[in-house]
């Protein structure tokens, strides 16, 4: 019974060494899936045609308010007034549209990354379920350093198996 035991703790740490590691870079995979390319071309279209209006009214503004300034000093002081409201205006008008514009963007992102995303995780996952893995780590996590020869790079399999889950 004692060699037994003996045997088995002299024998543990070499089964902690059998445990598979596997390591990927995540933001290559996804940057390649079609869903993705997909989705960034929506959305540098969309962020294009919200610049695009925000130029627009950014241009009236800057045209409105040099003519303003141009024509002041012929002005009375309610027309100024109302000229000078009008600019105020327009301006908070610019203002409300760039940050809903960055909200609506930002939302839109986070909508259409996600089920991108979980499928990316759960092909990894499926990966690490059927090779055995202990841990795939994300390398473009910021990973300083993994061992090629005690960790093996999954990015191959991962692939894969996202061609299957279409």
């Amino acid at each position: 019974m004692k060699k037994m035991i003996l045997m088995m703790l002299m024998f543990a740490p070499l089964a902690t060494f059998a445990q598979k590691f596997g390591h990927i870079n995540a933001q290559e995979v996804m940057s390649q899936m079609p869903e993705f390319i997909k989705a960034r071309g929506e959305m540098e279209a969309k962020a294009k045609q919200m610049e695009n209006d925000l130029k627009a009214m950014q241009d009236e503004l800057q045209r409105k308010s040099q003519e303003y300034d141009k024509n002041k000093s012929t002005m009375n002081a309610t027309k100024q007034q109302e000229t000078e409201a009008e600019l105020n205006t327009l301006y908070q008008k610019y203002q409300q549209a760039l940050q809903d514009n960055q909200q609506t963007l930002s939302k839109e992102q986070q909508e259409k990354m996600q089920p991108i995303t979980t499928k990316l995780v759960n092909a990894i996952k499926e990966v690490g379920k059927t090779g055995g893995y202990v841990y795939i780590m994300d390398v473009s996590s910021g990973i300083p350093y993994i061992s090629d020869t005690l960790s093996k790079d999954v990015t191959a399999e991962v692939k894969t198996q996202l061609n299957k889950l279409k």
